[in-house]
């Protein structure tokens, strides 16, 4: 083997890079033994599972509306509010809220907020629409359907009954012939 001897040269680069983390590592240390300032408590937030639902969103007045409903604890009632039906109080049910509510038979037309209030404070809001009271119309007279009435009406049956004899009339004596010609 040759005489090479390998002779390491001192990095400069570690004394900085050291020097810089020191303050960093240092208050990484100490941030957790100081206060954090004066605690304050925090107004609950809505979560994901925090709703309110009404079913059929569109009513007339006079009728019931299905409520559907999720707070943070759902083995606790909770209530459901609106200009629409009042103050309900919706009850826990298969993991949810559930209620029913009668829609005000002088409410007006138009879209009523309807509001959940948890009991740990937590609210969900959503609308409903209250229509006018709306009679089914009877749909147009388009033919025999809804036109048919009077004397044509009880000629469609025996009419349509008399046609088809004929025309098995016919073919049986239109095959004879051919039978009897061949």
């Amino acid at each position: 083997m040759s005489g090479t001897r390998i002779r390491r040269v001192p990095s400069v680069a570690a004394p900085l890079l050291l020097a810089a983390a020191l303050p960093l590592l240092a208050a990484l240390l100490v941030a957790p033994v100081l206060p954090a300032g004066p605690a304050r408590a925090a107004a609950p937030q809505p979560g994901p599972n925090v709703f309110v639902e009404v079913m059929p969103s569109t009513v007339e007045p006079g009728h019931l509306v299905g409520l559907r409903a999720s707070c943070q604890d759902n083995s606790v009632g909770a209530i459901v509010v609106s200009d629409a039906f009042g103050r309900v109080a919706v009850q826990p049910q298969r993991g949810l809220l559930h209620g029913t509510a009668m829609v005000k038979d002088r409410v007006l037309p138009g879209n009523y907020r309807v509001k959940l209030e948890c009991r740990g404070g937590e609210t969900a809001s959503t609308m409903v629409q209250v229509v006018r009271q709306m009679k089914p119309s009877r749909g147009p007279a388009t033919g025999f359907g809804g036109g048919a009435g009077g004397v044509a009406s009880g000629l469609l049956l025996p009419g349509g009954l008399a046609l088809t004899v004929t025309g098995m009339v016919v073919w049986v004596a239109a095959t004879r012939r051919r039978g009897a010609g061949g």
